[in-house]
């Protein structure tokens, strides 16, 4: 729930993530990490160092507190961090309980405090070892990962480079350093410039336009945006994509990657109206600004909801309309007073979207196999480039509705389903195909049922959205179990996804939170409480999809900025079709019946 257990990589950014905080609030100039090679991790700071009193509620050190609860971190209150990473409050706690030793120093208020767990167990109380010269403070950690936990125990070099090199960039001034003792290497990293600097770095200036990168900062009271910018001069594919908030890197983009999309599009839009630099009929979109485009957005933000604990992608919808605002109107302003320097920028996104739309005139919308007409309850989309275009398979026509009128028309497509559709697991394609809902499935799709060609296929994804609740979940294993096993083409190619509506409205004054289920509800509350928020807080449960409006339904669930989408893999497959033979098999009640006495309180909607 709250690592990757692929590797211990993630506990090492939790940490990371602590001290960095530190520096963001401006009480921490430097930051050194050690590779030890017995393969346990050092991280240390010069920041105010960890709280050593007892915390008046549970009569334990500060310490102990923050490394044995969950939900403890002191970072919920605007009046301790302004900016942080860390607003889960949990990461050093699971750091903690996932290692098989943990030792940490503490310096502050002129002493050195000492503490060690094992196993994520206080070895004894907060003991002081020393004294230290005033004004000298800081924390330092060491942990020794559980393998058990883990498929490899070790840390990767090259991720804890990448890692720390970006938190040098994002903060200028902030002193990292790496040390490998295995090996004897040591990197240090320090950009007075910040942004502008690392992209210069990754991109010659023969390649890049403009010369040097546009690079905007904006500032409110309540959030920060700095952007570097540089397109490939010849065209070719952009190199450089990085996005973070709070200086957590964000892999997977989120709601700030598409503001700052959409406020790039619309100020290049202005600047080729404006000087006539678009031919009648031709539409720029964000892809073609994207294209060549090579950038860092390093976004700060005082409240941040991610998609999960691994923090890859961004979900505040706040973040969205801030970041548009700001690259709109800086870049715009940059490119009518350096008309020179913009015109080229123009010229090469206007030329993207011309060879675009070539490319779209000859790919027209695939026509369902001759003979068959498509569904009458499919509400088609008029794009015609495949990659971009969805399919929602919508439980219930009333869910249906909403979706229609919450979707963009442009590229999604809406096919509602009544009710639950018929068990296919031990049915052959015939027999499922005389199903009027399986046949307008396949039909809207462009597949036939166990064919491995999709050279008919209509859409780039196929989207699974059915309600947060355990009826929901049984419509989408019934579809999940449907391609698995008559459709598994589009599970090799990546194109089977799980929408993920939310389950709860959270109101908390003017503010609202969406909650995927009991446990995330919980985690909200919990952040509210421990915000010391006083307004009224106000739990509200969708009983379908039906019940949300079409505007709710956009910003939750479909809105490729906002939404959470799932997409199905597998890496074992024999694996995931004994799971679902033992779920769905007619001849498997009794071994079904026996796994939910034993094991049924394990299961969990995903």
């Amino acid at each position: 729930m709250y690592t990757e257990t692929s590797a211990p990589d993630h506990l090492a950014q939790e940490v990371i993530d602590n001290s960095v905080d530190e520096a963001l609030a401006g009480h921490a100039r430097s930051l050194a990490v050690t590779l030890h090679a017995d393969h346990s991790l050092t991280v240390a700071d010069d920041g105010r160092g960890m709280p050593v009193d007892l915390h008046p509620e549970l009569g334990r050190s500060g310490v102990e507190v923050i490394f044995t609860v969950l939900h403890a971190g002191s970072k919920f209150g605007e009046k301790i961090y302004r900016f942080s990473g860390g607003l889960h409050g949990v990461g050093v706690s699971v750091v903690n309980a996932l290692s098989r030793r943990l030792e940490v120093w503490v310096r502050r208020g002129g002493g050195e405090y000492y503490m060690a767990f094992e196993a994520g167990t206080p070895q004894s109380p907060l003991t002081q070892i020393g004294r230290t010269p005033r004004g000298e403070s800081g924390t330092r950690i060491r942990f020794w990962v559980d393998p058990g936990y883990f498929e490899n125990s070790r840390f990767s070099r090259e991720i804890l480079i990448r890692v720390l090199r970006a938190k040098a960039v994002l903060l200028p001034g902030f002193a990292v350093s790496l040390v490998d003792e295995s090996t004897g290497e040591s990197w240090q990293w320090r950009y007075e410039a910040g942004l502008g600097t690392y992209l210069c770095e990754v991109m010659p200036a023969s390649v890049r336009i403009p010369e040097p990168p546009f690079v905007g900062h904006f500032r409110s009271e309540r959030a920060e945006a700095t952007f570097a910018l540089a397109w490939q001069a010849d065209g070719t594919p952009s190199g450089l994509t990085e996005s973070y908030v709070n200086l957590i890197p964000t892999p997977q983009g989120g709601s700030h990657v598409s503001g700052l999309r959409s406020g790039l599009l619309e100020a290049v839009r202005e600047f080729c109206d404006y000087r006539n630099l678009i031919s009648r009929g031709v539409k720029l979109t964000a892809d073609d600004v994207f294209r060549s485009l090579n950038y860092v957005l390093s976004v700060k933000l005082r409240e941040v909801e991610f998609s999960g604990q691994l923090k890859e992608r961004l979900n505040s919808r706040e973040a969205t309309g801030f970041v548009s605002g700001v690259a709109k109107d800086g870049f715009s302003l940059w490119l009518h007073q350096s008309p020179k320097l913009g015109e080229p920028i123009a010229q090469l996104i206007v030329n993207h979207a011309l060879q675009r739309m070539r490319t779209e005139t000859q790919i027209a919308r695939k026509k369902p196999a001759a003979g068959l007409a498509l569904p009458g309850k499919l509400a088609d989309c008029a794009g015609g480039h495949l990659e971009e275009t969805e399919l929602f398979l919508v439980e219930g026509d009333s869910a249906g509705g909403s979706a229609r009128q919450a979707r963009d028309r442009l590229f999604q497509a809406v096919l509602p389903l009544r009710g639950k559709i018929l068990n296919t697991w031990e049915s052959d394609a015939p027999e499922i195909l005389q199903s009027v809902e399986i046949r307008d499935l396949a039909t809207a799709v462009g597949v036939e049922p166990g064919s491995p060609d999709l050279s008919r296929l209509r859409y780039g994804r196929i989207c699974i959205l059915a309600d947060a609740d355990s009826d929901g979940a049984h419509i989408a294993t019934l579809l999940c179990a449907l391609f698995v096993r008559h459709f598994p083409e589009l599970i090799r190619q990546g194109r089977l996804y799980v929408a993920m509506p939310p389950l709860y409205r959270i109101d908390v004054g003017q503010t609202i939170f969406y909650a995927l289920d009991d446990a995330e509800k919980v985690g909200i509350l919990d952040r509210v409480q421990a915000e010391g928020r006083r307004e009224k807080v106000q739990v509200t449960r969708f009983k379908g999809l039906g019940e949300m409006n079409p505007i709710q339904l956009r910003e939750t669930t479909m809105a490729p900025e906002t939404r959470r989408l799932i997409r199905l893999t597998w890496s074992d497959v024999r694996e995931t079709e004994a799971v679902l033979d033992l779920l769905l098999a007619r001849r498997r009640a009794s071994d079904r019946r026996e796994w939910i006495e034993e094991k049924g309180c394990f299961a969990t909607v995903l």
